[in-house]
């Protein structure tokens, strides 16, 4: 039977909470496939070192980073590598080729409109039987939320960013 898990909110944690199943699959010999809808392609993370030695683990990282208004010069850059990483999850859907598919920042992808929920939904409905689908990012569109079995929402109590505390290796990346 497939599942479909969604991370939502404006709290930390949704990409964390989507690698820790990716840990645990792995602890079960599960193929997986972690696709990386706005996560620069050019900056290295700590997850894309650990994913990289880790068995039957496929990373793609196909964004660009913070996602500028409709209206900015590299806006179009940024739908065509969220389209590229859409096709790509749609062929590893159609080949059954993982057991477990990670959409990271799919919600943040649509919500800035580098993607059309629905266009996405429709992917969705095409999953496999045995097909465990993982989508995170804040703003998640309701067609998602409605689609998913299971629905976490991460609210944020407190960020260090608020008191100017940067992004830091090990945290955030």
């Amino acid at each position: 039977m497939s599942r479909i898990l969604l991370f939502t909110g404006d709290g930390k944690g949704k990409t964390t909470a989507a690698l820790g199943m990716v840990l645990r699959a792995v602890g079960h010999n599960m193929r997986v496939c972690v696709i990386q809808f706005i996560k620069d392609d050019q900056k290295k993370t700590g997850e894309e070192e650990v994913l990289s030695q880790l068995p039957r683990v496929e990373l793609v990282k196909m964004g660009r980073g913070f996602v500028p208004d409709k209206e900015h010069k590299d806006f179009s850059a940024h739908q065509e590598k969220a389209h590229g990483a859409l096709m790509i999850a749609a062929e590893r859907i159609r080949q059954k080729s993982c057991d477990l598919l990670v959409l990271d920042e799919i919600n943040t992808a649509c919500s800035c409109h580098l993607l059309k929920a629905e266009e996405v939904a429709t992917l969705i409905g095409e999953i496999h039987e045995s097909l465990i689908l993982v989508l995170t990012g804040r703003d998640a569109p309701d067609i998602f939320v409605n689609l998913a079995d299971t629905v976490t929402i991460m609210k944020c109590g407190k960020h260090g960013f608020a008191r100017g505390i940067a992004a830091e290796k090990g945290v955030e990346y």
